[in-house]
C-alpha cells in the first residue's frame, strides 16, 4: 500500500526539483535508524500476513459481474465496526482483523487484528482468521457486493462496462484508452503517483501480454480493442509508434497492475543479522512461489499465454525513461536502469560469509554517493550497497508539507524511496519511536481463491522459515539465477512444464577460502595470481553448486537416480516433516498441518492444478466460449459466481472443483 500521507503533491516537474533533497534526508534518516536499531537483541518472533480482495458487484437478473467502486464506504462501515468492538477486544477478546485501502477503489486490503507469534495455536489459527475477514468485510458491504480472492479481475480494461457506476475510459491522471481514472482510491497520493509515473516517463506505461492463441484466435493477434484514432491526450500517440505489440494483449495504465491482488507475508526477526539471512534465504524460493501460486490466467477480457501478474505489475509502474532503458544515450538520467521499479530483488544482503561475491551482480547500479556516506558511519559494504541500489530510484509522490517538517525521528522520506521500492522481497528496518523490530516480506505470492489454500501457503513459508534457522540451511543461488528463475515462473503451467534453477545441496557447507597457518592467518599477501586462483576456484564452486530442477522435486523431493547420493534432492516438506519431528508438536496439531502441507505438495507433483489452470479450463469448457480467447462477459459472471462459492465455503464441491482443492477441505 505504501505512505499515505495527507498533504499537496507536487506534480512531477516540480516534484524531480526536490528529488535529491528527499533522497539525502531519506539516507540521514536511515543512518538514524541503523545507529539507534542495529544493535537489537531479542525481539520477539513474530509474523503476519496481507490478504487483497477485489470487490465484486453482481446484476444477478443481467447475468452480469462488475467491479464495485464503493472501497470507500466499505472501509468506512468497517471502521464503524472495528469501533464498536473496541470495548471487547479491550476486555481480553481476540483483536479485531485490520483493512485498509489499496490503489483500485475496488480492492481491499485484510491484516490479521494483531501479529502471529510461531506457537502452533497462531498457526492452525491462520485460516479461521482469514475466514473471520472475509466473513466481515462482506458483512459490510450490499447485498449484491462480495469480495473475492483472485488476483487479477478478468475483463477490467474491457470495452463497454466492467465497474459499478459506470465511468467512461478517460482522465488526465493515467490518460488510459481502456481505464477511467475513477478506478484509482481517490486519496491523493494514488492519482498522483499513476500521473507522475507517466510524466517522468515520458509517455504512458505499456504492459504487452502474450496472447493465449486457441483454435478460433486471429493468427497474427493484433489486440481488437485499442484505438489507434484517439487523439484525446498526447500519449495517445504511443500505439501508432508502437506501444502495442502483435502477439498481445495491450494495457496502458498503472491500474493494471496494481490493481491486481496478491498474497504477502511478513516476518519480525530476533535481530538484524537473523533479518538480513532470512531475506537471503527466501529470495530464491520467490519464483518457485510465484509459479506454485499461479492464478491469473486473464488480462483485459483475454486467455494470456502466461498464468501469474508479475510482469503486469512491473511493467504497470516502470518509470524508466527511454535513458535508462538504454533506448537512448545517457544525457539527462543518472543511470542506465536494467528493471522496472517492481521486479526481482537484485542483491544479496546477508553479513554470513556464506555469502560469496559470485553470488551477487558485480554490475549492479548503485548511487556511490550515498554508499560511500553509510559506510562512513559504520554500516557495512554490503548493506550500503543494498540501500545505495534503492536509493538510485525518485521519489514518485513529494508532499509539500513533508519538505517544510524537520525530518528528525521520522522515517518519511526514507519510506518514501524504500516503499517504492517493489521488489519479490523487502528488508524493512524498524520504525523510529516503535517497538517494531528488523523485518522481511515475501511478496511473490499469488493470492488464491480459497482462505484453505492462502493458509496453506502462509503456512508452508513461516515453517520453511523454521527449518532454515534450525537447521542453518543454504539456498545460496546467482543472484542473476534467480531473475531467471522470475521470467521462467510466467510460463503457461510453468509449475509443472519448466524446470528452475534451485540449489542441489542445502546443508551447511565450507566455502573456499584463502590458504591460512596454522594459527588461522592468511599464510601469506595474496598475489594477483593467488587472488585470481582463490576466484577461479570459487567460481568453480558456485557452479557447481545448482542445478536444474522442477517444482516437485524442489517441494516433494526426488530420488538419487544413481549410486552417487548428491544426485537426488531431499524436499522443502520432507525438511519441514524432519523439523516437526524433532520438535514437540502433539499428534492433532501435526495432522492438521498435514491438510495444509498436503495441499502444497499436490501442487506441486499436478495432483491439484493450480488456480490459473483452474481457471484457464473453466472459461475453455463454458457453453460461451467460442475457442477465440475471448472470455465474455457471461463467461465472466459464471466464473465470479464460482469463485464466490469456494470463497465463502458455500455448497457442494463438484469434480472439477475437486481438482483445485482435494477434498476434505473445509475442516476449519
Amino acid at each position: 500500500m505504501g505512505l499515505l500521507a495527507l498533504g499537496t503533491p507536487f506534480e512531477w516537474a516540480e516534484a524531480k526539483e526536490h528529488a535529491d533533497n528527499v533522497r539525502r534526508l531519506g539516507i540521514q534518516q536511515l543512518i538514524d535508524i541503523w545507529k539507534n536499531y542495529k544493535g537489537n537483541e531479542r525481539d520477539v518472533l513474530l509474523w503476519g500476513d496481507e490478504t487483497e480482495y477485489l470487490v465484486i458487484s453482481f446484476d444477478d437478473e443481467g447475468k452480469q459481474a462488475y467491479l464495485s467502486l464503493r472501497q470507500a464506504e466499505i472501509l468506512n462501515e468497517l471502521a464503524k465496526y472495528r469501533a464498536s468492538e473496541a470495548a471487547k477486544v479491550a476486555n481480553g477478546d481476540k483483536p479485531i482483523p485490520t483493512f485498509h485501502p489499496e490503489f483500485g477503489r475496488f480492492m481491499l486490503e485484510a491484516t490479521p487484528g494483531a501479529p502471529y507469534n510461531v506457537g502452533w495455536d497462531c498457526l492452525l489459527s491462520v485460516e479461521a482468521d482469514m475466514k473471520l475477514r472475509r466473513k466481515i468485510a462482506r458483512n459490510h458491504m450490499a447485498p449484491n457486493e462480495t469480495p473475492i480472492s483472485i488476483p487479477s479481475y478478468p475483463r477490467l480494461g474491457t470495452p463497454g462496462k466492467f465497474t459499478e457506476p459506470y465511468h467512461p475510459p478517460t482522465g488526465s491522471k493515467s490518460r488510459s484508452q481502456f481505464l477511467p481514472d475513477e478506478v484509482i482510491n481517490p486519496h491523493i497520493r494514488f492519482p498522483t503517483l499513476a500521473a507522475n509515473i507517466r510524466s517522468r516517463r515520458g509517455e504512458k506505461v505499456a504492459i504487452n501480454v502474450p496472447i493465449f492463441y486457441d483454435k478460433n484466435t486471429p493468427k497474427p493477434f493484433n489486440d481488437p480493442t485499442v484505438d489507434y484514432d484517439r487523439h484525446l491526450f498526447p500519449e495517445d500517440d504511443d500505439v501508432r509508434n508502437g506501444a502495442a505489440k502483435e502477439g498481445h494483449i495491450y494495457m496502458d495504465a498503472m491500474g493494471f497492475g496494481m490493481g491486481c491482488c496478491c498474497l504477502q507475508i511478513t516476518f519480525q526477526a530476533k535481530n538484524i543479522s537473523e533479518a538480513r539471512n532470512l531475506y537471503d534465504q527466501l529470495c530464491p524460493m520467490g519464483p518457485i512461489m510465484l509459479a506454485l501460486t499461479a492464478a491469473a490466467p486473464v488480462f483485459k477480457g483475454f486467455l494470456a499465454d502466461q498464468d501469474v501478474r508479475w510482469n503486469v505489475i512491473s511493467a504497470a509502474v516502470d518509470d524508466r525513461t527511454k535513458e535508462e532503458r538504454g533506448e537512448k544515450p545517457l544525457e539527462k538520467s543518472r543511470f542506465r536502469i536494467p528493471k522496472s521499479r517492481y521486479d526481482s530483488v537484485s542483491t544479496y544482503i546477508s553479513d554470513s560469509p556464506r555469502l560469496l561475491p559470485e553470488y551477487n551482480n558485480k554490475d549492479l547500479v548503485i548511487d556511490p554517493e550515498f554508499k560511500e556516506q553509510l559506510m562512513k558511519n559504520g554500516m557495512d559494504e554490503i548493506l550500503a550497497t543494498h540501500f545505495a541500489h534503492l536509493f538510485i530510484r525518485d521519489p514518485i509522490v513529494i508532499f509539500q508539507e513533508t519538505l517544510l517538517a524537520p525530518p528528525d525521528g521520522l522515517a518519511d522520506h526514507f519510506e518514501n524511496i524504500q516503499s517504492t521500492n517493489w521488489q519479490h522481497m523487502r528488508f524493512k528496518p524498524p520504525p523510529p519511536g516503535e517497538s517494531i523490530g528488523w523485518r522481511v516480506e515475501f511478496r511473490s505470492m499469488e493470492i488464491q481463491i480459497t482462505d484453505f489454500e492462502n493458509a496453506a501457503f502462509a503456512v508452508f513459508i513461516v515453517l520453511l522459515t523454521r527449518v532454515i534457522l534450525s537447521y542453518d540451511l543454504n539456498f545460496y543461488i546467482p543472484i542473476d539465477k534467480v531473475e531467471e528463475n522470475m521470467k521462467t515462473a510466467h510460463a503457461r503451467n510453468a509449475v509443472h512444464e519448466k524446470k528452475f534453477h534451485f540449489r542441489k545441496n542445502l546443508f551447511p557447507t565450507r566455502p573456499v577460502t584463502p590458504t591460512r597457518d596454522e594459527h588461522g592467518r592468511i599464510s601469506r599477501p595474496p598475489s594477483p595470481s593467488r587472488a585470481e586462483s582463490d576466484a577461479d576456484a570459487r567460481r568453480a564452486q558456485v557452479d557447481n553448486e545448482y542445478t536444474l530442477l522442477t517444482i516437485d522435486e524442489i517441494i516433494n523431493g526426488s530420488k538419487s537416480t544413481s549410486d552417487d547420493e548428491e544426485d537426488g534432492f531431499i524436499g522443502l516438506i520432507p525438511l519441514i516433516e524432519s523439523y516437526l519431528n524433532t520438535v514437540n508438536v502433539d499428534v492433532q496439531t501435526r495432522c492438521d498441518l498435514a491438510r495444509y502441507l498436503d495441499l502444497v505438495s499436490k501442487r506441486a507433483n499436478g495432483q491439484l492444478k493450480t488456480g490459473a489452470t483452474w481457471i484457464r479450463e473453466f472459461v475453455r469448457g463454458h457453453e460461451d466460449y467460442k475457442g477465440d480467447s475471448v472470455v465474455s462477459d457471461k463467461i465472466n459472471y459464471d466464473l465470479m459466481k464460482r469463485v464466490e462459492k469456494l470463497g465463502n465455503g458455500t455448497g457442494e464441491l463438484d469434480a472439477f472443483d475437486e481438482q483445485l482443492l482435494g477434498k476434505g477441505w473445509r475442516r476449519v
